[in-house]
């Protein structure tokens, strides 16, 4: 299939998020969806700027690393030019803590997750927000429960209510953070679930749907581009023409 949508994958980071294991997750569902995908586990996977804008959709599965700006500003050129890039939990919104632009690209950076691991929340689905989650309800999950610093240009697909665990922030009383969101990065489409702690999380069912179908989304991004140029290229012969 000559024409199959191209993805790479990128893993590595901190190993206590199992990367190799939710990479091997997206591979399948990604191939299954008829994707060619490339799996690296390391960083210079992003050192080749053309080749990355050769793609259609990016995953990073990287936690807690250092990345020299070069590279982001790869990935972030490929993105601009309508590469999609989408991932999960620390894989993405906390990949590297000290780059704000990874982080004003990918909308969001990780900052707590009071009670840690085993906290059981609900995970609250905005149908409101177009069709990319239809048929998916409210569910529970008992995972780690992301508090997050977040884009306000940010689309929220899924909320979840804070506070449940006692700490400094519950004087504040209670918000809805995003838990699920898109965004647009030039023509780019940016796709983030904070779910995913573990593989056993990715391998829930309404949150690997979610990764699909955010994935086939975020591929997108460059048709749809093109898409959108040939209908302004068309308009404006039209207002020439008459």
């Amino acid at each position: 299939m000559a024409n199959r949508k191209q993805a790479l994958i990128v893993w590595g980071g901190w190993l206590g998020h199992q990367p190799k294991e939710v990479a091997d997750i997206f591979r399948e569902v990604l191939e299954e969806e008829g994707f060619g995908v490339e799996v690296s586990d390391t960083l210079e996977a992003f050192a080749d700027a053309e080749k990355l804008k050769s793609l259609d959709l990016i995953v990073p599965v990287w936690t807690m690393g250092d990345i020299r700006g070069e590279l982001v500003n790869n990935v972030s050129a490929a993105v601009q030019s309508g590469v999609g890039i989408a991932g999960c939990h620390g894989g993405m919104c906390d990949s590297f803590r000290s780059n704000v632009d990874w982080q004003f690209m990918t909308g969001g950076q990780w900052v707590a997750h009071p009670g840690n691991d085993g906290v059981e929340y609900v995970v609250h689905i905005k149908h409101s927000s177009g069709g990319l989650l239809a048929g998916i309800e409210d569910f529970m999950v008992k995972t780690e429960q992301y508090y997050l610093h977040v884009d306000p240009a940010n689309e929220v697909l899924a909320t979840t209510r804070f506070p449940l665990v006692q700490g400094p922030h519950s004087p504040n009383g209670p918000v809805d953070m995003p838990v699920v969101w898109t965004k647009r990065w030039g023509a780019g489409r940016v796709f983030y679930n904070a779910l995913g702690h573990q593989a056993n999380i990715i391998e829930l069912e309404p949150v690997k749907l979610m990764m699909r179908r955010g994935f086939l989304w975020a591929a997108e991004g460059k048709t749809a581009a093109a898409a959108g140029q040939a209908k302004t290229a068309y308009s404006g012969m039209a207002d020439s023409q008459y």
